[in-house]
């Protein structure tokens, strides 16, 4: 195997040309810490297992290869169970470390220090996520609910960045808003940002208030990764857009002469914990309506190709 080209999956390492087309920001099961205590929404293992296998079963069919699920720690992560549904269904599976935002780091980590994060999230990349032997391919982080980085995330974001330049492996993030403290911290920890998704660049509340464009000119990548919440929905999530709106703003991208750097996913849950979900999305409405989308929007199938297999396989190659 290309040691250059390899990326952690819940299975093992596996090489870029593996990963086939990649949902690269999507949830096995998302919620918020204490979620598995709540009796309204708590759901059993055999619940979860008889929702989220079909749906994975479905998007290997569709041609799906590789599954990044991007909840972090605390947000319902279980790495066991990851392992068998890749097993059971053939979709390579990529887990990740790190927080969706510092509003959901419990005591035990908010308290912690940018060195013992770091540490942590190396541990998790470099020997394995508790005793399940299974590496972490991805660093999580995430803005807090406000709009504006908190002192705990900077301190996340900048142990993060020490993980990704200690092991090679990316960052994944929760929205794209505040983003000039974050790219402050990755150009002080040495982090090219190429390594960087800036995620949820298109998402109906924060939209307008990301700079998408000026991280695209300071070398970061845009993740437009909430396809699929939308306003024409029956009960539509506040993070809705118009769908219209929404692949308006992608397009401009890739046919403006950046489908280098984009990537697109549902963020979808397969099994929600601790809260409903939003019915009838999944990570299948990518090849269900994103991708005939675009087709019917002109973009042809080396740039979707791109998009979805080559942009998601450089970004996700450990580089050391």
């Amino acid at each position: 195997m290309n040691l250059l080209s390899r990326i952690n999956t819940v299975l093992g390492p596996i090489s870029a040309e593996e990963l086939g087309l990649v949902a690269i920001h999507e949830h096995i099961g998302y919620g918020m810490p204490g979620s598995e205590l709540d009796t309204k929404w708590w759901k059993t293992p055999e619940e979860r297992y008889e929702e989220t296998v079909p749906k994975l079963r479905k998007f290997h069919e569709n041609g799906g290869g590789t599954f990044v699920d991007a909840t972090g720690i605390c947000n319902g992560r279980d790495i066991d169970y990851y392992k068998s549904l890749s097993r059971k269904t053939g979709v390579h599976i990529v887990a990740c470390t790190g927080f969706v935002g510092g509003d959901t780091a419990l005591p035990h980590f908010a308290r912690a220090s940018v060195d013992y994060l770091a540490r942590h999230f190396i541990h998790e990349i470099t020997v394995g996520i508790g005793d399940t032997g299974s590496k972490a391919g991805v660093i999580k982080v995430g803005v807090s609910r406000g709009g504006r980085m908190t002192e705990l995330d900077k301190r996340i974001y900048r142990a993060a960045a020490r993980a990704a330049v200690a092991t090679g492996v990316p960052i994944l993030t929760h929205l794209a808003i505040d983003a000039r403290p974050a790219i402050d911290i990755f150009n002080e920890e040495g982090l090219p940002l190429d390594r960087v998704l800036f995620g949820h660049v298109d998402d109906g509340v924060n939209a307008e208030s990301t700079p998408d464009t000026w991280i695209i000119e300071q070398g970061g990548r845009l993740g437009f990764d909430t396809f699929g919440y939308e306003t024409e929905l029956p009960d539509p999530p506040f993070w809705a857009r118009p769908r219209k709106d929404r692949m308006e703003h992608f397009l401009r991208f890739v046919q403006g002469g950046h489908a280098d750097k984009v990537l697109a996913s549902a963020d979808a849950n397969c099994s929600p914990l601790g809260w409903p979900g939003v019915k009838g999305h999944t990570v299948n409405y990518i090849f269900e309506v994103l991708i005939p989308d675009l087709r019917a929007n002109g973009v042809d199938e080396a740039t979707i190709n791109k998009i979805f297999v080559e942009n998601a396989a450089d970004f996700l190659s450990i580089r050391n």
